[in-house]
Formats: structure tokens, C-alpha cells, sequence
């Protein structure tokens, strides 16, 4: 299905298949080197489920006890789990050409651009929805955490703080929310993306702004010496693998401290294989 403008404005929604996603975290942001460590994804349409697809992963570094007292999922319980690359190719099947579904979609999907990222792969082709922008414009409730929505709309949340659950929670307050804008006349897709308050972008950004001997260690998995300075002006140089990077942040497995940093780049003084 070709849902790129303006092509996608005349589904009705009741023949869109919707990608409904959630995942559950090591953390709060993946700048800071957080990663999902459980996801889900339920196919949808008009009401009913199709296909789900859930899969725990291992993050490769340790779960926050902040997030894991959400999900209740420990270091222990992903020691088997697969790493995410082993089971990405599965994922991008799922998102491509998708109309990407969440509850707060840009904290889901800024994980998984995370790893896109990492990947080397471009940007899937989605469009998203965020249940979390519907229920603030359309609900008028004083919180609208997930469970909160659901229970305003009569739905069993049981399940939540599980990645599946959630992400079928999910799919059931979007129909919920879809009925109830129907009677403001919100028929199709792009009506629907109006509802949200307009388009939800997925978040991109490239590595091609970083130093060459920077892009080169990430682009081909080297690791290198960093001569770096810390907030208290103490200078160490130490040898790391970096993983992912942004215009502000280093994200590396560091040797000196046998465990992933966050290093400043405007602190790191030199870089060198």
C-alpha cells in the first residue's frame, strides 16, 4: 500500500492495516546510550487483530532500576535474549511502508532509530500516529498515561507494562479514539493525522557531521584512543569502542571503566587509532 502524499489521503480508515509498536527500554533516552530491550508489534485492522510479533532483546548493557521497576524485566532475563541486528531484518519487514502506531510513538520509534542508525539503514518509509496527541487534543483528561486513556475508555489494561500489552492496549484506545472522532467526521487517514494535530516525523540524524576518524570507527567498528577531559577538568585517555553518535554525544563501550559512556564531544580533546 503506497501511503505517501497525497495518495494516502483517501483510505478510509477502516481498510488501513495499522503497525501498532511498543517497547520497553533500558532507560529514557538513547542519547544517553539507553536501548529497548523488549518489543512489540501488533498488526491491526478496523478492530481486529491480525498478526503480533513480540521478542525480548538483549540490550548489551544493564537495565536502569528506574525501568525496571516498570517492566519488571532484569539483566539476567536477557542474557539469552538475541541482540537486536539478530532479529532487525524481522522488524524493518514489519515498518516498512507501515502506518507506525504508538502511544507516545516518538519515544518508541527514537529507540528504534537507534538501532537504525546503528545499522547504517535509512529511515523507514512510515507514516506515524500518536495516541498519546489524540487523547490531549480530543479526551480532556487530567493524565494521559496509557492506562489512564484506557481506563477512561472502558479498557482492560492487565496487561500493561508488558510490550505486547501495551502495544495492544494501544490498538485498542486508537479504535476507541477512531470511533469517537468519527462522529466529528474523521473518516479517512489524513483526516485522522489532522486529528493528531498534524504529520509526526520519524527523528533522523546522520553521522556525516562527525570528525572523519570519528565516522570512520563507527562505520567500520574500530575502536580508538580518546584523550578527554571530564566536568571536574580531569584529562584521561582511554581506549573505547564507540556505538552510536549525535551532534552533542559519544556513545562508546569504554575499556578504562569496563562499561558504556556518554562522553561530551566538545570534551574530547583528541582522537587517534
Amino acid at each position: 500500500m503506497d501511503l505517501s502524499p497525497p495518495s494516502f489521503s483517501q483510505h478510509a480508515l477502516e481498510h488501513v492495516t495499522f503497525t501498532v509498536v511498543d517497547v520497553e527500554t533500558t532507560g529514557l533516552d538513547p542519547a544517553w546510550g539507553h536501548r529497548l530491550c523488549e518489543i512489540a508489534i501488533v498488526l491491526w485492522q478496523d478492530g481486529r487483530e491480525l498478526e503480533a510479533f513480540t521478542q525480548r532483546v538483549n540490550p548489551e548493557r544493564p537495565i536502569d532500576p528506574g525501568a525496571q521497576a516498570v517492566h519488571g524485566i532484569s539483566d539476567e532475563d536477557l542474557q539469552d535474549a538475541p541482540r537486536f541486528e539478530e532479529i532487525a531484518p524481522v522488524v524493518r519487514n514489519y515498518l516498512e511502508h507501515a502506518v507506525l502506531v504508538g502511544h507516545n510513538v516518538l519515544f518508541d520509534v527514537s529507540f528504534l532509530a537507534a538501532e537504525w542508525r546503528r545499522l547504517r539503514w535509512p529511515p523507514p518509509d512510515v507514516l506515524l500516529v500518536d495516541t498519546l496527541a489524540l487523547a490531549r487534543r480530543w479526551l480532556g483528561l487530567a493524565s494521559n498515561r496509557l492506562t489512564s486513556v484506557a481506563d477512561a475508555l472502558g479498557i482492560s489494561t492487565d496487561a500493561a507494562h508488558s510490550a505486547l500489552g501495551d502495544a495492544r492496549i494501544t490498538a485498542q484506545v486508537l479504535y476507541a479514539l477512531m470511533h469517537l472522532l468519527s462522529e466529528y467526521g474523521v473518516r479517512t487517514l489524513e483526516e485522522l493525522i489532522e486529528a493528531q494535530g498534524g504529520p509526526v516525523f520519524w527523528p533522523y540524524s546522520s553521522w556525516e557531521h562527525l570528525p572523519d576518524i570519528l565516522l570512520e570507527a563507527l562505520s567500520c567498528g574500530r575502536g580508538l584512543w580518546l584523550r578527554y577531559m571530564d566536568g571536574s577538568g580531569v584529562i584521561t585517555e582511554r581506549w573505547v569502542q564507540p556505538l552510536d553518535a549525535n551532534a552533542e554525544y559519544l556513545i562508546a563501550y569504554c575499556y578504562l571503566r569496563q562499561a558504556q559512556r556518554v562522553f561530551r564531544l566538545d570534551r574530547i580533546l583528541a582522537m587517534w587509532f
